[in-house]
């Protein structure tokens, strides 16, 4: 009797395939992508080429690649694990707790949270070039200790961690021997929140403004032909916000989705139009072979802004098993098009555009 994979193709080997990861940030939303991951290198079949991550996903990435230096798949899985924890550690001290009655009703919003409440208040008012001193972010710490970044610069993983220049609004994508505590700062800087971060005389901000994440340097840089999106921020999120702070996290949804719709539909565009020219070698044509996979999200809907900042092990927890869930299914339903075609339709796209 034949063996099965985990893709459920038959035999108990498969050709290597090599695939980009493209990561969305989102806070500590970015523990679903954590359990994405963690399932996906135990699959010995795929080949890690690059990644692309803002915020969040830049985290992970960087983590992630640092990891895979220095022990495979097998490190990369633990890099995440351990850092996913210190983040859980320093979160026993947050100020931003869930009520007790959240806590009794299995909630993991923080929308009752008075200094939440207060800070969401707060940051309505006033910036934080008035309320607070450069270089207090907590993530810099964590970063220095778990990350190696001049092993980073020798990764076998190709890392694209985007920012947005404060001054021309355009994005910025660092490589991997450009890569340090600052620039991954910058990636998840949120302006309400922190003081932009300067690198080389410029300000930057989250990348998720202007590339969430950026697909250009995985088409353009790396040998794959397969990109595995992994979002994070809902496409479509059901009914209507009516509070001022639901609207607000519909578009910042809408906001941080759009650069990479857009690049998607520019994806589909060049695919149609090479269709129907001669010749393989150019700029639109690299883009028109690509083939994109996308691993669903459908708990993010279920889950509001406040819970961004909700660090707790127990949701972390929950996030992360609840994506290695998700990548489970999507390696049921998609594994055997990995390679082969894409499955997710981006030619949609433009009908709906």
């Amino acid at each position: 009797m034949n063996s099965k994979d985990s893709t459920g193709r038959s035999g108990s080997r498969r050709a290597t395939v090599a695939v980009d990861f493209a990561l969305q940030g989102g806070g500590s939303h970015g523990a679903f992508t954590w359990g994405i991951l963690d399932r996906l290198l135990e699959e010995s079949w795929l080949k890690i080429d690059g990644i692309s991550g803002t915020s969040a996903g830049a985290m992970n990435a960087s983590v992630m690649a640092d990891g895979f230096t220095e022990g495979g798949a097998a490190g990369a899985r633990a890099a995440l694990d351990r850092y996913w924890r210190y983040v859980a550690d320093a979160a026993r001290f947050s100020p931003f707790q869930r009520s007790p009655v959240d806590r009794m009703m299995g909630r993991w919003t923080l929308d009752h949270s008075p200094l939440f409440v207060g800070m969401d208040i707060i940051s309505r008012l006033f910036s934080p070039y008035d309320l607070q001193s450069r270089g207090t972010n907590p993530l810099r710490r964590l970063l220095e200790e778990l990350i190696d970044f001049e092993r980073l610069k020798r990764s076998p993983i190709k890392l694209f961690i985007s920012a947005t220049n404060v001054r021309t609004g355009r994005v910025r994508v660092f490589r991997n021997g450009e890569i340090t505590p600052d620039v991954l700062l910058a990636s998840a800087c949120l302006p309400t929140l922190f003081q932009a971060i300067e690198i080389d005389g410029e300000a930057y901000w989250d990348g998720g403004y202007s590339g969430n994440p950026t697909l250009t340097p995985l088409i353009r840089e790396c040998d794959s032909k397969d990109t595995i999106l992994i979002p994070i921020n809902p496409i479509t999120r059901p009914g209507t916000p009516t509070t001022a702070r639901d609207i607000l996290n519909r578009l910042n949804e809408i906001s941080f989705n759009a650069v990479a719709l857009k690049e998607l539909r520019m994806m589909a565009l060049l695919r149609q139009v090479a269709s129907n020219t001669a010749g393989s070698d150019s700029e639109g044509a690299r883009w028109a072979q690509m083939r994109v996979h996308l691993v669903p999200n459908d708990i993010m809907a279920t889950l509001g802004y406040s819970s961004k900042l909700n660090a707790e092990w127990d949701f972390l927890s929950m996030l992360k098993e609840e994506g290695r869930k998700a990548a489970s299914t999507f390696l049921e339903a998609n594994g055997d098009g990995i390679g082969v075609t894409s499955t997710f339709d981006i030619d949609r796209l433009l009908d709906l555009a």
